[in-house]
């Protein structure tokens, strides 16, 4: 037992002193199936994360866009372990409301977390884009939502044949074999892995080539979720010293569901012990060094025209991405790409065509997306860099 407690007191001190973002202690045994109550969390410290309200899109939804105008920013802690073959990551939140999704509603969401992760990163100057990926660049998402019993029959976790009692027959005896059936057949373990390249492109993937397993578990106004899965799957390879991550929550109190949601910036995950990923890691955590208040002077000649940001609106909404929270969940290498390149990295947004004079891109007969945007490749280095700084400010103050 001393020579356990000794180990774990090494551990912890050793995850303090490694670079910043989430580390990935590495441990013995198997990490694979642990969940929200495993005592293995208790060898390695938080890393406190900051997500940001997802403002590049406004959803069609007034009673949701009310709910959330004054959202901000939110601490979430985190953890991570490795056994060599798997990751573990733990994610922890504050949340007044616990709220479950169940019976037969369209007014009534879930509270939930996704997490994130980029197929490619070896060039951390063309990661994907932080909202599910983007053309050519894409992203694995986990998802886990809050649920009440879900009556599948066929038992694959397949909704498109989920059964409720609404298209069952209502009366007696068949209502109450219904309702035996989902007490004994039921799951509430919504869960769902994804692969995607941008709005409107998210896929299932159904035939279990992408394992994890995930957890949720709320106490004392917190929400605690886990992933497990393999560093290396079909569509994945995470062994690779260190790798990005993105960590959303959605809070089904506030309406909250698809893009409506807070989302962190990509986080280096550094898998502890293993070499490799410090220019990824490096490149994650650059801020620019430059002066914010040209930066602003010249987003004010150059941005504001077609963006709206902070006090910021004389665009008419929906011409452009919204930038009032680009700072919190944008890199720096992104926001320079988006600058001198802006057809890199096309976001769909919202609708393309909701700003009926100005359409965000346009798409030639082979789905090519363009920005309406033009480059700023004939802008000077320091001017480039000093309204990156400037938009890296721009992010809503954390509760």
């Amino acid at each position: 037992m001393k020579k356990l407690t000794k180990s774990l007191i090494a551990l912890v001190f050793l995850s303090s002193s490694l670079l910043a973002g989430i580390n990935a202690m590495r441990v013995p045994g198997n990490v694979a199936g642990i969940g929200v109550k495993s005592k293995a969390w208790l060898s390695v410290n938080y890393s406190e994360v900051i997500l940001y309200p997802q403002t590049t899109i406004k959803m069609n939804d007034k009673e949701a866009n009310k709910l959330n105008e004054k959202n901000l920013a939110k601490r979430v802690k985190v953890k991570a372990l490795s056994d060599g073959k798997n990751i573990s990551i733990l994610v922890k939140w504050k949340d007044d409301t616990k709220n479950i999704q169940e019976g037969y509603s369209t007014t009534r969401y879930a509270d939930g977390f996704a997490l994130q992760f980029p197929v490619e990163y070896k060039d951390p100057s063309k990661l994907p884009y932080i909202g599910m990926g983007s053309e050519g660049r894409a992203v694995v998402v986990h998802l886990k939502k809050a649920t009440g019993l879900v009556y599948e029959p066929n038992g694959n976790g397949d909704v498109y044949h989920q059964v409720n009692k609404y298209n069952q027959n209502a009366f007696e005896d068949d209502l109450k074999k219904y309702e035996e059936d989902v007490k004994a057949k039921g799951s509430d373990n919504y869960q769902r892995v994804f692969i995607s390249e941008g709005f409107r492109s998210m896929t299932q993937v159904k035939d279990g080539s992408v394992k994890g397993t995930m957890q949720m578990s709320y106490k004392d106004g917190y929400w605690v979720g886990t992933l497990s899965r393999p560093l290396k799957s079909e569509y994945l390879n995470l062994d690779s010293g260190a790798f990005p991550i993105a960590i959303a929550i959605w809070d089904g109190d506030k309406k909250n569901r698809d893009g409506l949601k807070l989302l962190s910036s990509w986080i280096g995950v550094k898998l502890v012990g293993k070499s490799g990923g410090d220019t990824l890691l490096k490149s994650l955590e650059d801020e620019p060094k430059a002066d914010v208040k040209n930066g602003e002077k010249l987003a004010m000649e150059n941005c504001s025209a077609c963006h709206r940001y902070k006090d910021v609106a004389m665009a008419p909404e929906y011409m452009a991405p919204n930038l009032s929270n680009i700072g919190g969940y944008s890199t720096t290498e992104y926001l320079k790409e988006s600058i001198l390149n802006p057809s890199a990295v096309v976001v769909p947004g919202y609708n393309r065509n909701a700003h009926k004079n100005f359409a965000w891109y346009n798409v030639d007969d082979n789905g090519v997306r363009t920005s309406t945007m033009p480059p700023y490749d004939w802008m000077d280095k320091k001017s480039v860099d000093d309204i990156v700084a400037f938009l890296k400010s721009l992010k809503e103050e954390v509760e």
